[in-house]
């Protein structure tokens, strides 16, 4: 008689959706120290052993509820041109939202660097595949004839971009807004390559 390997349970698409919104909540509300599995959980009427067989770690399962956040790669805008494309990536966001991720991914900052487990799920899970977008959007621009392939700014968007989520309330003591971001690329990004 074969024996048949351990069935793993699969979760619906709103679950998951359910799961990674308690888990960003517990997440802005505890900060990522204190946020331990017992307590998402008891707050997803989940056992720990469902959360563990389905992400493994509590790093990794927070490097996916932030990732899930953000389901449209940049790979997937192709407006025609290089300002449309930031564009419309700045038109999917939420002014709401991005007001909430920008502090999470604040406070994130600093555990990353004391958290080797944490930098690499999110490094993996969320950097790395919005690097690869970016470039994808980034290698259209090139090819269209928007930006000089040798342009040197083109190697540094991704820390342009990123810089204006962590600045902004540091300079300005503003929430981070489309209106903000709009005119950031408009004014910074687009001049750097030359559009």
């Amino acid at each position: 008689m074969a024996e048949t390997a351990p069935r793993r349970s699969r979760i619906t698409p709103e679950r998951e959706a359910e799961l990674y919104g308690a888990v960003l909540d517990l997440l802005r509300e505890t900060g990522y120290d204190a946020l331990t599995m017992d307590a998402i959980a008891a707050r997803t009427k989940s056992s720990k052993a469902t959360l563990y067989r389905q992400w493994g770690s509590k790093p990794e399962l927070v490097a996916k509820a932030l990732r899930f956040n953000k389901p449209v790669s940049f790979a997937e805008i192709d407006t025609g041109t290089l300002r449309g494309d930031f564009h419309k990536m700045v038109e999917l966001g939420d002014d709401c939202e991005m007001e909430k991720d920008s502090a999470l991914m604040r406070g994130l900052v600093h555990v990353v660097h004391d958290n080797p487990d944490l930098h690499k799920a999110m490094r993996d899970l969320m950097i790395e595949p919005e690097i690869t977008g970016l470039n994808v959007l980034l290698r259209r621009a090139v090819d269209r004839g928007e930006v000089a392939a040798d342009n040197p700014a083109l190697e540094y968007v991704i820390h342009m971009l990123v810089g204006a989520f962590i600045a902004r309330h540091m300079v300005e003591e503003k929430p981070m807004d489309k209106a903000f971001l709009g005119s950031y690329i408009d004014a910074v990004v687009l001049p750097a390559l030359g559009v």
